[in-house]
């Protein structure tokens, strides 16, 4: 996958959906995300705060969905973060993520799109020498 991947600045998904885990995914548990940006929903599950209400986002989102997103805790993101895949990653479509873009005005993401091609595929026929049919 080359580095135009939409992902990686969409945020779409982190200001639309809630971020449950189990509660020893946080880092007072021993797992790396930071409790304190979490908030309690079960004695059993934990959610990023700012993802269990209404108008959903979450606290470790930094920018604008669709414009100049950034996770603030990547590295240690909770297993439902690590587990969302792209719309069109792997070719599978995910509704789930389409949804969020659409909230956002972001067109669904498809396999075929250049992000999901390596930068020498998508570049190779644009310099290959074309020959003449003989």
């Amino acid at each position: 996958m080359s580095s135009l991947n939409p992902c990686m600045s969409c945020g779409a998904c982190c200001a639309y959906f809630r971020v449950s885990f189990y509660w020893a995914e946080a880092d007072d548990a021993g797992g790396p995300v930071p409790a304190q940006l979490t908030e309690p929903l079960t004695p059993f599950l934990r959610c990023m705060s700012g993802t269990n209400q209404k108008q959903s986002r979450c606290v470790a989102l930094e920018g604008t969905p669709g414009e100049s997103a950034r996770c603030s805790i990547y590295e240690g993101r909770p297993s439902p973060c690590r587990e969302f895949a792209m719309s069109g990653e792997d070719g599978q479509v995910n509704e789930a993520c389409d949804r969020a873009r659409a909230r956002y005005g972001l067109a669904p993401l498809y396999k075929d799109m250049l992000f999901h091609t390596s930068s020498d595929a998508a570049t190779e026929g644009v310099f290959r020498v074309q020959l003449p049919d003989i």
